[in-house]
Order: C-alpha cells, then structure tokens, then sequence
C-alpha cells in the first residue's frame, strides 16, 4: 500500500492535537435514547486549517439510513451491531479482518483500497459519515470537514478513541454513542460486554509479563528507508502498549526523530507497521537487521523487530487487542507457549 501517502497522512495526524480539553467536557457523551428521537450526542469539529478539536453537539431526529465508513475497522464495529444493511461505502478497505463478521464485510460496498475523499464520499448520497477523527478533512485523502458535511444536511460521528486524548477505554463510549444514535442499545451493551471480557481476560494473562521496555515506531515497510514516528498526539497508539508494558520512548517528542537519536536513544524494541496483503514480514525483519546504519543498536543484536498490523495501531477499534495479544506472544514465546 502506499508507503508514502501513509507516512504523510500519519504526521499529519500528529497535528491533530488538543481534545484533552473537549475529552473533560464529553465525560458524559450522550442521552439514553430508549427510541425515543431527536438524540443527542456530544462529539467534535474541527475548522478547516485549524489544529485543535473542539466539542460539538450532533442532534438525530431519528436513526441514519445510509452510513458511509472512512475506515475497515469502523465498519467492522457497526457489523456487530447488526447495522449492515445501512452501510452504503467503506473507505480505506486494508488490514487484517476481524473473522466474527468477515462474512458480513464481504458483502458491504467497498469504495476504495485506499482513503477516500469528500467527492467519493458524498457519491455513496450519505445521511451519517462516521469513522476515524483524522480523516475529516477537505484534504484529497479526507472525507470533509465535520462542519461542511453537517452544513450538507450530512450527520458526523467521529470516534472518540481517535480524538487526541482518547484510549482504549473509550471504546466503550463509541459503542454507547452509536447503541443510542441507530436505537440499538441492547446490541451495543452486549458487545461492550463483549470486548470488555475479552479486555480482562487478556489484561490477566498479559500479568505474565514482568518487565518494562521500551519500543520506538518506524513508520515504514522499506527497511532500507528509517523514517522514526514519534506518535507524541496518538493516545490511544501509546495507552494500548501498556497492556503489554511497553513504552514508547518519544511519546513526547513533539518534533522530527532523526534516526542519530534513534541510535542515541536504542529503545529495546523496534515496531514497524503492516499495511499490505501478503507483506513478506521475514524479508523486512531480515532487511531490519542488515541494515548497517542500525547494526549497533541492541534491538537489532537481540532480534526484537516485529510488524504489527496498521489497523492494529491506528484502527482506533476493539481490533486492537488481537494485535496486542499477537504481538505479546511474539515478544514473549516462552511465557504464552
């Protein structure tokens, strides 16, 4: 997939910051619906240029009828509320399937392999555009702006878990938003317990692991081509590597990671991302590690490089913990074999 498109996407992202105040103020994220209309239910905007998220306030007179996605993992999530047959596009359609509803996702109208923009996604004629906060945006790669949709008579929901200030907690308040939005707060509640069962039964496994490391992030699939992402604004990217005590060592980095302080720094681990089907990951592990500018680096002498799934880091979904879980046994074989 496009190495260079995501890596520009990726910072630009990390500009995004700022909802840490707009997360205070949505504590309380929506009303009980019980099927009663209008809903409302607090959310975020951003003006166009403007680097900062602020709290919004979306109203539903009554349930969205055509949905458009700007993710794979945001359409898997509306799946388990059985809200299929309302999904009229998908965007961004890449990354590992969640197999509970790979079935149902086959069937839905997949509008690209890559990101979508604004003109793709109006094409769908929308009532509801949902997903990942980055991608609202009248960029080429954004579906627009929360504001120009919402002015287009077009509803928004952004998940929370991809606001800057968000983690894996907040998962549960999208679940809980979108059970209110479409009338579907049974299903919604009993997925929430669903992945929440799932959250503990793992976090008590993960007890297993008795040491603290750290890890840094190479935003590429060319190892001959370092290129160091900070992820000082992806909250929810740094709080779900706690599950599995790991830290990443520029979290508070703001500016570029040059790759003399990659060396300078030598985090224990190494994570690079996978975004194409079928990638060869113990040719990028290989190429990794026969990389000369990064020979000295204990990351490299211990063999502790691995690829984890794009979605996985930055799906901003429950997807995130099949990953977590992967990539623990991979660190850890002695301890889950």
């Amino acid at each position: 997939m496009k190495k260079t498109f995501l890596i520009g996407s990726i910072f630009a992202l990390s500009l995004f910051v700022s909802a840490c105040g707009a997360k205070e103020n949505n504590a309380q994220s929506g009303t009980q619906s019980n099927g009663s209309y209008p809903v409302k239910i607090n959310n975020y905007t951003k003006a166009e240029g403007s680097t900062k998220w602020e709290p919004k306030e979306e109203t539903f007179q009554e349930a969205p009828h055509k949905i458009m996605a700007n993710t794979k993992p945001a359409a898997e999530l509306l799946l388990h509320l059985g809200l299929e047959d309302k999904i009229v596009g998908v965007g961004a359609d890449f990354g590992e399937p969640d197999k509970a509803v790979e079935k149902a996702y086959s069937k839905l109208p997949i509008l690209s392999k890559d990101y979508v923009g604004k003109e793709v996604t109006l094409g769908t004629n929308p009532d509801f555009v949902y997903g990942r906060a980055g991608l609202f945006d009248n960029n080429e790669w954004g579906v627009g702006t929360v504001d120009s949709l919402n002015d287009s008579g077009i509803r928004t929901y952004l998940l929370e878990s991809s606001v800057t200030g968000g983690t894996f907690d907040s998962i549960y308040q999208d679940i809980d938003n979108l059970g209110k939005i479409f009338n579907v707060e049974d299903k919604a509640k009993s997925f929430a317990a669903e992945i929440k069962a799932k959250e503990t039964t793992l976090t008590t496994s993960l007890k297993k692991i008795n040491q603290n490391q750290t890890f840094a992030y190479i935003h590429t699939m060319d190892p001959t081509e370092i290129a160091v992402y900070p992820a000082h604004d992806e909250s929810f990217f740094n709080d779900i590597f706690k599950l599995i005590k790991l830290d990443n060592v520029y979290k508070n980095e703001k500016g570029d990671v040059s790759i003399e302080t990659l060396l300078k720094t030598d985090p224990d681990i190494l994570i690079f991302p996978i975004w194409e089907d079928g990638a060869d990951i113990a040719k990028i592990k290989a190429g990794f590690y026969a990389n000369p500018k990064l020979t000295n680096m204990k990351a490299i002498k211990n063999k502790q490089v691995y690829g984890v799934d794009y979605n996985y880091l930055f799906g901003y979904g429950y997807q995130s913990l099949d990953g977590i879980e992967k990539l623990a046994t991979e660190i850890y074989p002695d301890l889950f074999n």
